[in-house]
């Protein structure tokens, strides 16, 4: 795309609930300007039974293509023309794109998350404990599996949910695949090296999830899904039984980047973005 000849740029966005935390916009507009595209990004507060009108508002105003965050992963599928072969698999879409006048549903927010973990960790051969059983959840445990992870284990309040999601990876993937009871304290297995939190406990205002690490490998890595803010207290609670761990920033900035070129072609500059990422939470209040 070039630099912009007159006063209507292209739109994208993000279509969430809570929305106002999610610094992406501060990100990709900061591509935007530093790559010379005529785009803004625009972050919608978006209620459930609202995301269809949402859905086809962005259609009618000729967006490129929009994120969906919580909760709205999974049920956008319904309001798409056709999926990616990723989002088929993983059932939940993170990244629509306007294509000859279609809803193509993406998925890259495990392939996000995944690049983050292979900054500090080598994926492959990682024995995985996945708290969460919705659309992030889901990305996570397939892209890990596929990455190379050999085990992974789903814990989840809904049992049946997490045993969809581990049928899924252990049906479709190399990696074995199966079901925890969700329990408090959650007891990490005794040959986990990596926990990973994909829900949303650890937002403002939802609580936390309280974790027992007796028994467990030194080595073992705590992560977050969650941005904003980076250090939630599930990570404060790990570093202080002496695990290493890695905030949810990796994984957006590294989607977002993937979620941009969709959109436009453009492979960005994933410097000036996480800049950009890290001023907005430093300068973010929480409630």
């Amino acid at each position: 795309m070039s630099p912009a000849t007159n006063f209507l740029p292209a739109l994208t966005g993000s279509f969430s609930t809570p929305a106002a935390g999610n610094p992406t916009g501060a990100m990709m507009e900061a591509a935007y300007d530093h790559h010379g595209i005529a785009a803004r990004y625009l972050n919608c507060e978006v209620a459930p039974q609202d995301l269809g009108d949402a859905v086809r508002g962005a259609a009618a105003m000729g967006w490129l293509g929009f994120n969906c965050s919580l909760p709205h992963k999974v049920s956008v599928v319904d309001h798409l023309d056709e999926l990616a072969p990723s989002a088929r698999l993983i059932g939940a879409v993170n990244c629509a794109v306007r294509r000859d006048g279609r809803w193509t549903g993406e998925n890259t927010d495990g392939q996000g998350f995944v690049a983050s973990l292979q900054e500090v960790r080598d994926v492959a051969g990682q024995r995985v404990l996945l708290l969460g059983a919705g659309g992030a959840a889901r990305a996570v445990a397939v892209e890990l599996a596929l990455a190379g992870a050999v085990e992974i284990w789903i814990c989840n309040r809904s049992v049946d949910r997490a045993a969809e999601i581990a049928a899924l990876v252990d049906g479709s993937t190399p990696a074995r695949c199966s079901v925890l009871p969700w329990a408090a304290p959650v007891q990490v297995p005794a040959g986990a090296t990596c926990l990973v939190n994909a829900t949303s406990l650890g937002l403002p205002g939802t609580g936390t999830i309280e974790v027992s690490y007796a028994g467990t490998e030194p080595a073992l890595i705590v992560c977050d899904v969650i941005p904003n803010p980076p250090d939630t207290a599930f990570l404060r609670a790990a570093r202080e039984a002496g695990k290493q761990t890695l905030d949810g920033r990796g994984m957006l900035l590294n989607q977002a980047a993937i979620n941009l070129r969709l959109w436009t072609g453009v492979d960005p500059d994933r410097q000036v973005m996480g800049a950009a990422m890290d001023q907005a939470i430093a300068g973010w209040e929480h409630p």
